[in-house]
């Protein structure tokens, strides 16, 4: 394996009734509080109330920040950052799930950072300092409440980009299923695969000797393929959201690539589409990543055949290498599918029209991909096989 520095500093508050841990850390970092929250979930749950209570509980100047987007925009971002300013903000509290969170990030950022937020979310400056914040998650899927990554989207210009800071850890994260219960079945299967997707990201890399690594991927998968169809049909089950919740933070909160580097391209790509067309983060993945799978196949077919018969069950007697690899990747296809995700671009109406600007948007900083180095008429290919 390589050399690795592991380093996340978040604490992870989780499990039922946790939220009153709110009132002890919040009061750790100040009164004035920026709250930012989505499209209005967590006043139909009860959670805004809650929270609201604890607030008023310990005296906190409360400022909120209402309304991020699913794909958050930059736009929001520079509100937020205003109204930092502004009310004099001290603390930010997330409310929601990854892309309230992302949002977050940048806004903490973006009110120490003097310039235009936009500027380090394409990397163009550098984030030195934050101001700190703190998560109560409401959806299973992107694990942003355990790390100090943000994708943040700008609708003006049709770009969406993945940026983070050593300073964009949340200083806590408050996990209690109870709040996931209320997600409707769509979006879980969303989070589903988006936390599938982050462990593939770091399982398909071409370091040697990660025997562990290796495994604790294909734990974190087949916990997640046991439980997923069972709580699909029964989405107020508290222990199969407490097992997907649990399982979406640990896939992307920096255990499983210690000593490897994977590869990101497939949600580079993704990140291209949802620019253009504004979808649903986890379904654009569950339609692109079985399409870069069988892409890239043929730079390491043992590794897909080994993932093939440890996460998918497929017996390799009597079949050719490349063969088992291939079915691997046909049951994870059909895996997703019998969730309800989506598995062609035209199932959200997308046809070829857009193909070549999306596939400009992917390539906007070169080559990319860590297992596969991936160049435009590559993007185009596992575009076209996701038509």
């Amino acid at each position: 394996m390589k050399p690795f520095t592991f380093r996340n500093p978040t604490k992870l508050i989780f499990g039922k009734g946790q939220i009153e841990q709110l009132r002890q850390e919040v009061t750790r970092y100040g009164k004035k509080v920026l709250l930012v929250y989505g499209g209005g979930s967590i006043k139909r749950n009860g959670l805004y109330d809650e929270v609201m209570a604890i607030l008023a509980g310990i005296g906190a100047d409360v400022v909120e920040l209402p309304g991020v987007e699913p794909n958050p925009r930059v736009s929001t971002v520079r509100k937020g950052v205003d109204l930092c300013r502004k009310e004099g903000v001290e603390f930010l509290l997330a409310v929601g799930g990854g892309s309230v969170i992302d949002c977050t990030k940048a806004i903490a950022a973006g009110v120490k950072f003097d310039g235009d937020p936009w500027e380090f979310i394409t990397k163009k400056a550098v984030v030195t300092d934050a101001l700190p914040f703190g998560v109560i998650l409401t959806l299973a899927a992107t694990g942003s409440e355990m790390n100090a990554g943000s994708v943040i989207t700008n609708w003006e210009t049709k770009e969406k980009y993945g940026w983070g800071s050593p300073v964009t850890f949340p200083q806590f994260s408050i996990l209690d299923p109870t709040y996931t219960i209320t997600v409707p079945k769509e979006h879980t299967v969303y989070g589903i695969v988006d936390m599938m997707s982050h462990v593939f990201e770091q399982y398909f890399h071409h370091t040697l000797n990660t025997p562990l690594q290796d495994r604790m991927c294909e734990a974190v998968l087949n916990t997640v393929i046991e439980a997923a169809p069972k709580l699909v049909n029964d989405l107020e089950n508290y222990e199969l959201r407490e097992t997907i919740m649990y399982s979406g933070t640990i896939a992307l909160k920096g255990f499983l690539q210690m000593g490897v580097r994977g590869d990101w391209a497939t949600h580079n790509i993704e990140h291209a589409v949802s620019a253009v067309y504004d979808i649903p983060h986890g379904g654009g993945l569950a339609i692109l990543f079985p399409n870069w799978m069988k892409h890239v196949l043929d730079e390491n077919v043992s590794r897909f055949a080994q993932l093939a018969v440890r996460v998918f069950g497929v017996d390799p007697a009597g079949k050719a290498e490349r063969d088992v690899a291939l079915e691997g990747i046909e049951r994870l296809r059909a895996f997703w599918s019998s969730l309800g995700a989506p598995s062609r671009l035209m199932d959200y109406g997308i046809g070829d029209e857009q193909l070549e600007l999306m596939a400009d948007k992917a390539m906007a900083f070169g080559e990319f991909g860590h297992f596969k180095k991936l160049n435009r008429d590559d993007v185009l290919a596992i575009l076209r096989a996701s038509l």
